[in-house]
C-alpha cells in the first residue's frame, strides 16, 4: 500500500470506489465533494443509484456480508477504465480485515489500516487499550457467564447494535462471541477525524435503539448536538485523541459510550466513517474530503461543527410489502426503495431525516415524519389491496 506522503491529493472531479453494506451515505458525501462515487452496497436504492457515476450491488450480501469471492470483482468492475484516485471503506469490514489487505494491493487505501482494524475491534485487545488508558470499559468474558442477566453477548468486530443481545439469548459460547456486562447510560456517540496521531471532533449526538424481537438493540437513529455538560463532553473530546494517539487512527472515526450523569463508559470504536454521516454532512462536502485528506496526514484547519440541530432515523417496515409500490418520495427520505423490491416486516424501509434550530424540535419533526411515512405506505397499500382483503394494523 502506498505510504501516507506519497498519497496525493485527489483531482476536482476524481473517480473515488467506495465500498459499505449500505454506501448511500459515504456517495452522497463523495459527490458533494466533488467526486465521482463508484459503490458497491449491499442495498442498490434509489438514492445510491443516483449519487453514483456507477455502482455494483453485492449479491446476497445481507446474508453473507462482503467476501472476496463477491466484493472484487465488483470493485474491479466498477474500476475499469476509470482509474480511481482510492477506495473507501464503510461498515461491513469490522470482522474482515483481511480484505482489506487484499484491497490494498489493488487501490489506495483510504482508511484505516487492517492491523489498526483488528486492533480495536478485538474486545480482549480493546479492554487492555481502555485500561492502560484508565477509560471506563466494560468487563468482558470469553465464556459464558453464570448471571446472564448481567451481561451482553456480541460478535467479535461487530458493527452496530443488531449483533448485540441478551447473554440469555445465546445457548452456547463460540469464537465469534464475547460477552460484555451491562452498563448504565444513555448511547453518546462522538465523530471525528484523525491523521494517525492528532484528532479533530466533528461533534457528539445522541443515539438511539428501534428494538425487534430477535434485534433488541437495532439501531433506530442519532441526534446532534448531544447536549452534554461542558465537564463530560470535554471529557470524552480527551478521550477521542488519546485513543486516536494510541492506536495511529486515520480518517474519520467514531467512538460509542454509555453515559450516566456525569460518568461515561467506553463501548465500541468504530474505525470508519459511520452512520452519523447524515446529521454532520455538509451541502459542501468538507466532511467527506477532510477524510481524505487526514487519511494523508493532513488534518482540516477550520472547524467541522455543524450549527443547528439534526436527527436521523431509520423506518422499519411495519408488515411485509410483497411489491413496494411507487411512492413520491419525500425530499427529507434517503436510501429509499425501488418500485417493486420485497421487504419483510421489520425490515429498513427508509432513512427519514430532520433539521431545526434545537435538538428536542428535531427529534419531534423526525418522529412526525417517520409516523407519516409509515402511515402514508400503509394506506397505499391498502388502497391497492383486493377488496376486502385490507391488512390490519
Amino acid at each position: 500500500m502506498p505510504s501516507v506522503s506519497r498519497v496525493r491529493s485527489p483531482k476536482a472531479g476524481a473517480a473515488i470506489l467506495i465500498a459499505a453494506s449500505s454506501g448511500r451515505a459515504l456517495a452522497g458525501a463523495a459527490r458533494r465533494a466533488g467526486f465521482r462515487p463508484l459503490v458497491a452496497d449491499f442495498f442498490d436504492d434509489l438514492d445510491t443509484r443516483g449519487f453514483c457515476a456507477a455502482n455494483q450491488p453485492i449479491e446476497e450480501g445481507l446474508a453473507r456480508g462482503f467476501t472476496g469471492e463477491t466484493l472484487f470483482p465488483a470493485l474491479d468492475a466498477l474500476a475499469n477504465g476509470e482509474a480511481p484516485c482510492g477506495f473507501v471503506y464503510g461498515a461491513g469490514f469490522e470482522d474482515r480485515p483481511e480484505l482489506l489487505e487484499l484491497a490494498a494491493r489493488r487501490f489506495t487505501l483510504l482508511g484505516n489500516t487492517p492491523d489498526v482494524v483488528r486492533r480495536v475491534k478485538d474486545p480482549v485487545r480493546l479492554a487492555g487499550l481502555c485500561g492502560a488508558l484508565n477509560i471506563p470499559h466494560p468487563k468482558i468474558s470469553a465464556k459464558m457467564p453464570g448471571d446472564r442477566q448481567h451481561w451482553l453477548a456480541k460478535t467479535v468486530g461487530g458493527a452496530g447494535g443488531s449483533h448485540v443481545v441478551p447473554a440469555a439469548f445465546i445457548g452456547a459460547a463460540d469464537e465469534n462471541i464475547y460477552f460484555q456486562r451491562k452498563a448504565a447510560g444513555a448511547s453518546v456517540s462522538i465523530l471525528f477525524v484523525a491523521d494517525g496521531t492528532k484528532a479533530r471532533i466533528v461533534g457528539l449526538s445522541r443515539q438511539w435503539a428501534a428494538p425487534a424481537a430477535t434485534e433488541p438493540f437495532r439501531f433506530g437513529g442519532s441526534l446532534r448536538p448531544a447536549g452534554l455538560s461542558r465537564e463530560l463532553d470535554g471529557c470524552l473530546r480527551r478521550v477521542a485523541k488519546a485513543i486516536t494517539a494510541a492506536c495511529g487512527l486515520r480518517g474519520l472515526n467514531s467512538i460509542d459510550f454509555l453515559v450516566d450523569g456525569g460518568d461515561f463508559t467506553l463501548i465500541e470504536i468504530n474505525p470508519r466513517p459511520g452512520a452519523t454521516l447524515d446529521i454532520f454532512d455538509d451541502r459542501g462536502g468538507a466532511l467527506f474530503r477532510a477524510h481524505i485528506e487526514s487519511c494523508r496526514g493532513r488534518l482540516p484547519l477550520l472547524s467541522l461543527a455543524s450549527a443547528g440541530a439534526a436527527a436521523a432515523g431509520i423506518a422499519y417496515a411495519r408488515r411485509e410489502i410483497a411489491c413496494m409500490p411507487e411512492i413520491d418520495w419525500p425530499d427529507w427520505t434517503a436510501d429509499r426503495q425501488k418500485a417493486q423490491s420485497q421487504l419483510r416486516a421489520e425490515e429498513p424501509l427508509c432513512t427519514i431525516k430532520a433539521r431545526a434550530k434545537n435538538p428536542a424540535r428535531a427529534r419531534a419533526l423526525l418522529i412526525q415524519r417517520t409516523n407519516w411515512m409509515l402511515g402514508r405506505l400503509e394506506q397505499i397499500q391498502n388502497e391497492n389491496a383486493p377488496m376486502g382483503k385490507e391488512t390490519a394494523h
